[in-house]
């Protein structure tokens, strides 16, 4: 795998002698108002998931100067964002009608295949998905906004060139398929911000956190995206996270119409490959990023939301749910395809079969990536220990889910 930093430290070097940016919360909105013409950011519920975040960034996340850059940049564009959604909505209020039909919501952990399973389902026209332009700028400035397009390539492209092993893990493009992380982040949810970064404060506080208004917001932010492309409500949604197996009690409530496709895979090679990809991340954000660390958080965090999504299945068993491992996946994805479109209630039709065909052909997914979980202060006990254990308490949920504009 590709391990050159040299930009990176030399870009830590430079910004080392400036003053360090703010990561105060008040001062943040403050700045955000003023360049907003606001006295408040709109809404409630995510304030004290953002004071929490910006608490962790400063006193836990060991920030280099560049990553607190880049920290701050993300909190401003954020609560932007959220000033964004407000007006969009309020001058279109039929974005609040845009449907967003039975979705189909794939969930289990960091690479346990569901790139290659989400971006099989994108080959499919009648199927919408989300871009990685979308999710890097979940809010647009209007319908067609192009701009976000090239806002994304510049960011791709930077931190491909800050870490090119983030490239190699997780091939993208602005336009590929991707993940909603953004869509979470926008609401402060945890799913991106604990792979950029070490936070234990703000991943204690969250576990207490009602996480309805976070799946509520996903759902608007799906509308807004799905009216800013012009998009009619025929198609079907392919959402994918892997942070969606700790938030699944929230995501049925929100999507009661959905069929969840849940994946797996064996647990030493998950535990193992996350740390990795988590650990890549961290790089760009921190120069003090441990290793052997990163692997037992991300073998409780994996096994806690296996335990999470595990016990709901079992609570709500007419929720329709296609299990997928990833041995079925590779030994044959077209047989597993197969059977997939036969739970979901779509015919794959010779066409679609043919797409899927020259993904696979030029899929980069795992190439390369080497990993060892001894490589990240694991070895196999610990691993089938941590998924042996019962099962935790839940997130909490309340109801009625919030959309933003009701806030």
């Amino acid at each position: 795998m590709t391990d050159d930093l040299r930009l990176l430290r030399l870009a830590n070097r430079s910004l080392g002698r400036l003053p360090p940016v703010t990561l105060d919360p008040e001062r943040i909105e403050a700045y955000v108002c003023r360049r907003q013409g606001l006295s408040r950011v709109p809404g409630t519920h995510w304030r004290p998931a953002f004071a929490a975040l910006c608490e962790s960034l400063h006193h836990e996340a060991r920030l280099s100067p560049l990553g607190r850059i880049m920290a701050n940049g993300q909190l401003v564009g954020l609560l932007k964002a959220r000033c964004r959604a407000e007006r969009l909505l309020a001058r279109h209020p039929e974005i609040h009608e845009q449907p967003i039909a039975a979705p189909i919501i794939i969930m289990g952990p960091m690479r346990s295949g569901s790139t290659r399973v989400q971006r099989l389902l994108a080959c499919d026209p009648r199927l919408a998905w989300t871009r990685l332009h979308e999710t890097l700028f979940p809010v647009p400035s209007g319908r067609r906004d192009r701009k976000r397009i090239a806002a994304a390539a510049t960011v791709h492209a930077i931190l491909r060139t800050l870490n090119p092993a983030v490239q190699q893990l997780h091939p993208s493009g602005p336009m590929q398929p991707d993940e909603e992380f953004g869509y979470l982040s926008f609401a402060f949810h945890s799913g991106q911000f604990a792979v950029q970064w070490d936070l234990p404060g703000f991943l204690e506080q969250e576990e207490s956190r009602d996480l309805l208004p976070v799946a509520a917001e996903l759902r608007t932010l799906l509308r807004i995206n799905a009216w800013a492309r012009g998009e009619s409500g025929q198609r079907r949604w392919v959402l994918k996270c892997p942070a969606y197996s700790g938030m699944a009690e929230a995501l049925i409530a929100t999507f009661p119409d959905a069929q969840l496709v849940c994946l797996s895979r064996d647990p030493l090679k998950v535990v193992a490959s996350s740390a990795s990809l988590v650990h890549q991340q961290r790089r760009i954000h921190s120069d003090a990023a441990d290793a052997r660390a990163i692997g037992p958080e991300w073998l409780e965090r994996t096994a806690r939301r296996q335990r999470q999504l595990a016990a709901v299945r079992t609570l709500h068993p007419e929720v329709p749910a296609f299990d997928l491992h990833y041995d079925t996946m590779t030994a044959d994805w077209r047989g597993a395809m197969h059977r997939l479109y036969r739970f979901l209630g779509l015919s794959l039709t010779g066409e679609v079969m043919a797409a899927m065909e020259r993904y696979i052909s030029g899929a980069k997914e795992h190439r390369g990536h080497r990993y060892a979980l001894a490589d990240y202060g694991l070895d196999p006990a610990m691993v089938e220990a941590a998924f042996a254990q019962p099962e935790r308490p839940l997130f909490p949920v309340s109801s009625p889910p919030l959309a933003v504009a009701a806030e």
